[in-house]
């Protein structure tokens, strides 16, 4: 997957109650719980499911950004930014191709 997807963002404006999990090998990511309206085009997380849920590696020459892969497989999911969200804490916007949706 790449980092700089775009399009078919069907999460974006998803609140059902239920957890995303790894569109390729099915890890558990998110809770819907987590999931918040942004104005970017990609849906928007603040806390993962458990510790180990996502990878995260610094993106060259963006130092409030990091790059989120499933902690699991690796699939590339999206980006992490400091200093942002609805508590200026941390914000994972995720691509929805890299996303499962499991209704509660």
């Amino acid at each position: 997957m790449s980092f700089c997807s775009f399009g078919g963002e069907v999460f974006q404006n998803h609140f059902e109650p239920g957890i995303y999990v790894c569109a390729k090998c099915g890890y558990e990511l998110f809770s819907s719980r987590s999931k918040y309206l942004h104005s970017s085009p990609w849906p928007a997380f603040t806390e993962t499911i458990h510790a180990d849920s996502v990878s995260k590696r610094p993106e060259f020459g963006r130092p409030q950004a990091l790059k989120v892969s499933c902690g699991k497989c690796g699939n590339g999911l999206g980006h992490e930014f400091r200093n942002d969200g609805p508590k200026k804490g941390q914000s994972r916007f995720i691509f929805s191709s890299s996303l499962k949706f499991i209704p509660k």
